[in-house]
């Protein structure tokens, strides 16, 4: 039953036969119609003739004993006719009939009239031995020999004898027609639904036969459905529907295996990361101890311990990263003081640029409110320097600075250091080009660790950032600021 076809064909079936009963009464009816309009035309001046053929109506006679037999003698020629007198007022008076078998003496004059008048037959009159029921009948005027009105002569056309064997008839001959009809009807409907239901499904057995298909496709593919469905218009939606979910469903999976690529090239990257200082760090302890003890220097205790302290912050960042990309870090915007936190840096850094050789110039307005995270932003600006004092040689210089820019506000970090390939460029301002949708699962290919943070936090913080850099000469950060 949950099946399609089976829904199908009972319903289809179940409205079949129903319209066939419907269809069936209306035939009956209309038969019924077209016999009575038959009959009761054939028979019009029947009542007319029994009246004038017979002395006592011709006289205008309407209650006499004579008139019984007369009335039999005339049914025994017409076994379907029921005959009756009537008086002016369409009072029943006499008939051939048993008492009890009347049920009405009175008849309806309104249709005696429209009978005489002539109008559209069939007309149905009353019928004395039913209550209910109207019957076709003929009526003839009854006139004295003074030409007075003395009554009608009403003759029923099919009366209760005709009725009793038409039912018999019926009774043997009705359930064999019945039968052949809904066999026929059943098979009729069998054919047209199973025609019908073909030519209907016809595109679904398409679409599915195309599924099918593309079941066994890769996904490195194109994935499209053809355009070939000429059913109705949920045939086409539904087509259309499935092929933008196929169009997403490959650009998904084109994008999961971007990031396992970028992912898989951030993690060789990282590992020189870490290679190096761990190199160093192991290299300055060997030294160390391969020399005998007089001539050990305490300088390369120094190197190490610096090395293993870049590895440290190498490890802490690449925590830091894992934590951004799971969501445990989350933005508290406010309102805040710029200039305090750029103070709070540069205590921070001083002292390691000035060991390196390498000026910091912090240029910031006295008062710049902007809104953002101080926690975040001061990680955000901690890596860049950082990433700066890295990669500038002593000598270099590295700014920090506010700059206003067609009415919008900008905190830039620029540096004379080795620069950035146009690829780690586009990586890092992959985040403007994604109209500033964080996504956690993203990672940036060949990106050292501390600027796939940043790009991780300004994601959070819904911030546009521009680069310029060029190899060799430097690099410069601007980051969108929110005042308002």
């Amino acid at each position: 039953m949950n099946r399609l076809f089976n829904r199908l064909f009972l319903s289809a079936t179940l409205m079949v036969l129903l319209l066939f009963v419907a269809l069936w009464q209306w035939l009956q009816l209309n038969h019924e119609f077209s016999r009575n309009q038959i009959q009761q035309s054939l028979h019009l001046q029947l009542a007319e003739h029994m009246a004038h053929i017979n002395p006592l109506l011709s006289q205008g006679i309407t209650s006499d004993a004579a008139l019984k037999e007369a009335f039999h003698d005339f049914m025994l020629l017409g076994p379907s006719f029921e005959i009756y007198t009537l008086d002016p007022q369409g009072r029943v008076i006499a008939y051939d009939a048993k008492e009890e078998k009347i049920k009405t003496t009175r008849v309806n004059l309104a249709k005696i009239k429209q009978f005489i008048a002539g109008r559209d037959l069939p007309i149905l009159g009353t019928d004395p031995r039913s209550k209910k029921t109207e019957k076709i009948f003929s009526v003839s005027p009854l006139i004295t020999t003074d030409g007075l009105h003395s009554g009608y002569l009403y003759v029923i056309i099919g009366g209760e004898d005709y009725d009793s064997w038409q039912a018999l008839t019926n009774s043997e001959n009705q359930p064999k027609l019945w039968g052949a009809t809904i066999g026929f009807w059943i098979i009729f409907a069998l054919m047209l639904f199973v025609l019908l239901l073909g030519f209907f499904t016809q595109p679904i057995k398409k679409l599915a036969s195309d599924l099918n298909q593309l079941k066994d496709s890769p996904l490195s593919g194109t994935l499209a459905l053809p355009n070939r469905y000429n059913g109705s218009e949920e045939i086409r939606v539904l087509s259309d529907n499935i092929n933008h979910l196929l169009h997403k469903i490959s650009q998904q999976h084109q994008q999961v295996k971007r990031q396992q690529q970028a992912k898989h090239d951030f993690l060789l990257h990282l590992s020189h990361d870490l290679k190096t200082p761990l190199t160093s760090l192991l290299g300055y302890i060997d030294t160390w101890l391969l020399l005998p003890p007089a001539e050990r220097q305490p300088e390369l205790i120094e190197y190490a311990a610096n090395s293993g302290q870049n590895l440290q912050q190498l490890l802490a960042q690449l925590l830091e990263l894992a934590a951004l990309e799971n969501g445990q870090i989350s933005a508290q915007i406010s309102q805040i003081n710029l200039r305090e936190v750029l103070l709070d840096l540069k205590q921070t850094f001083a002292p390691r640029a000035q060991k390196l050789g390498i000026l910091l110039d912090f240029n910031i307005a006295d008062e710049l409110q902007v809104y953002t995270d101080p926690q975040l932003m001061r990680r955000i600006l901690n890596n860049l320097v950082d990433n700066a004092l890295r990669y500038t040689p002593k000598g270099g210089t590295i700014k920090v600075y506010s700059e206003s820019l067609n009415g919008q506000s900008w905190l830039a970090v620029k540096d004379t250091g080795a620069g950035m390939h146009k690829h780690e460029v586009e990586a890092l301002k992959q985040l403007s080009m994604q109209q500033l949708s964080f996504e956690p699962n993203q990672t940036l290919p060949q990106l050292g660790v501390g600027l796939a943070i940043v790009r991780q936090l300004l994601g959070l913080l819904k911030c546009r950032i521009d680069i310029k850099s060029t190899p060799g000469k430097g690099s410069r950060f601007m980051i969108e600021l929110a005042t308002h």
